[in-house]
């Protein structure tokens, strides 16, 4: 019998599993594609997600470099966000990576962590009774095979067999007048980007690289790579005008043109990617906002895009997901979860699940065409000019929003958040930042207050609660017991009240 078995190879399947292995599960992954998808998909991770990949050694595997920094400005419904002005309070980090790598990064970490990957098996159903599931699936060879596990993960995206046959409900709505399409396309003399954020197209002049509404849609250019420009177009109108062709009929370079054409008033002859690379043509008609009901059922859990469909950040949803799950599975397996635990993985999700499809809906109202919409605009642009209402968008946009319940709080230091980063000085005298302190993904008690009342409390836990004792001059508190999945349950001095946070989230010693 397996400890857990995850349907779904993608992002949220495979960070899962690494979380688990790191917890001392074993799970099985189930994978229906023989081989990993190559094809352009998201392209960039935004917000605290960042800080978590950070967390698990994977940020410069991923292609960043040294440590997250913020990013000087972001986008909300087309509106520039200049966040420099935010500080140390701004929260948006940024990791461009193409979704493609983003899973090799993680098979590749799946597999040093030991996790049983298997391709080429399709998940045909699965029943479950107090004590296990049993989930049938057909191999590449045909054969169906058994499977007996103690929890069941749907990690299966938006179209989720798992949360069909469970009998999640999955409400929400769709807009069919959205047209969206995307390519990956090769450098051109017709446009130049140029320093600012801006791009240069002959016949039209120096627009914003990103998001350039017109009264025809949305035209964005992203050049993170200049060899391999992506650009995208956004049309609200069920059919476009012109010769497009219908919504199953293969996405072209010249449908691409076409409605550049339409969005721009210009036309920009548009070719493919140097030879060899890897390409994308797609066209998306109409947009779902989806959220499962509920995201247990027994021992069945969503996660990922079987969890939540939008066209907003469901990537970054994904891995939140599977970092907050799969330690509460683990505490539960080796029988040291408190009472509500699991439980607890649907209230703390699902309220950013919410908060991610609120702002989705309300950045694609902002980028609709129509003058009463540009008079909301003008509108929402002159209230970000208030420091204190783009701290709160960006938040929002970071998913640094939502704050999960922990009780008992220390005054100068809220629990319930992404802890912020900290560089310390450890006590035997290396610096060090408290990513590499969260590398094992286990809970940590990073103690500063250089005395042994906290050391006496956290005796008891010592087997699953790692103790730090450290300095630091940007301390927010005395001392911190983070979860493995980088919020803060506690924080303070006072050993009673650690005692309690302790018991709460980790059982008693």
């Amino acid at each position: 019998m397996f400890d857990v078995i995850i349907v779904g190879g993608g992002p949220a399947g495979l960070f899962l599993a690494c979380e688990l292995r790191l917890a001392g599960v074993r799970p099985l992954l189930l994978e229906r594609r023989p081989e990993p998808d190559l094809s352009d998909k998201a392209h960039g991770l935004a917000g605290q997600v960042v800080r978590l990949l950070d967390n698990r050694g994977l940020f410069e595997r991923c292609g960043g470099r040294g440590a997250p920094t913020p990013a000087p400005g972001f986008f909300f419904g087309g509106l520039p966000l200049p966040l420099h002005v935010l500080g140390k309070d701004n929260p948006m980090h940024l990791l461009p990576v193409n979704q493609r790598d983003l899973e090799r990064v993680l098979n590749e970490r799946a597999a040093e962590l030991g996790a049983d990957v298997r391709r080429g098996w399709d998940v045909l159903s699965f029943s479950q009774s107090d004590d296990r599931v049993d989930v049938v699936a057909r191999g590449s060879d045909g054969n169906e095979a058994t499977f007996t596990t103690r929890y069941l993960v749907g990690c299966d995206g938006g179209h989720s067999l798992i949360r069909k046959q469970a009998g999640i409900a999955f409400p929400g709505i769709g807009d069919d007048h959205v047209v969206d399409r995307s390519a990956l396309i090769g450098p051109s003399d017709r446009f130049r980007v140029v320093p600012g954020g801006r791009v240069v197209i002959d016949n039209l002049g120096e627009i914003p690289a990103a998001f350039h509404r017109t009264d025809h849609g949305v035209f964005t250019l992203l050049a993170h790579d200049p060899e391999r420009p992506l650009i995208n177009t956004a049309e609200w109108e069920d059919h476009p005008a012109g010769d497009s062709p219908g919504p199953g009929a293969p996405m072209t370079m010249a449908e691409m043109e076409d409605s550049v054409e339409r969005v721009l008033g210009v036309r920009l002859p548009l070719a493919p990617p140097p030879e060899g690379a890897p390409t994308m043509l797609r066209r998306l008609c109409g947009r779902n906002s989806r959220l499962a009901d509920r995201y247990r059922a027994g021992r069945v859990f969503v996660a990922g895009d079987a969890a939540q469909v939008s066209h907003g950040p469901t990537l970054n949803l994904a891995l939140q997901d599977a970092a907050n799950l799969a330690w509460k599975l683990a505490a539960t397996l080796r029988g040291w979860a408190p009472e509500g635990l699991l439980d607890s993985y649907h209230t703390e999700r699902h309220a950013c699940g919410e908060r991610v499809l609120m702002h989705t809906r309300a950045a694609t109202a902002l980028m609709a065409p129509g003058g009463d919409v540009t008079a909301l605009r003008r509108l929402f642009a002159e209230l970000l000019d208030r420091t204190g209402n783009m701290r709160m968008v960006a938040a929002l946009l970071a998913g640094a929003d939502v704050r999960y319940d922990m009780g008992e709080e220390h005054p100068a230091a809220p629990t319930g958040w992404f802890v912020p980063p900290l560089s310390l000085t450890t006590a035997d005298g290396h610096a060090r930042r408290l990513a590499e302190l969260l590398r094992d993904a286990r809970p940590l008690l990073l103690d500063l207050t250089g005395g042994n009342d906290l050391a006496g409390t956290a005796e008891p836990w010592s087997g699953r609660v790692r103790r730090v004792t450290a300095t630091a001059d940007d301390a927010p508190a005395p001392a911190l017991l983070i979860r493995p999945d980088g919020y803060v349950a506690w924080a303070g001095a006072d050993p009673d009240s650690l005692k309690a946070a302790l018991t709460r989230w980790f059982s008693p010693g």
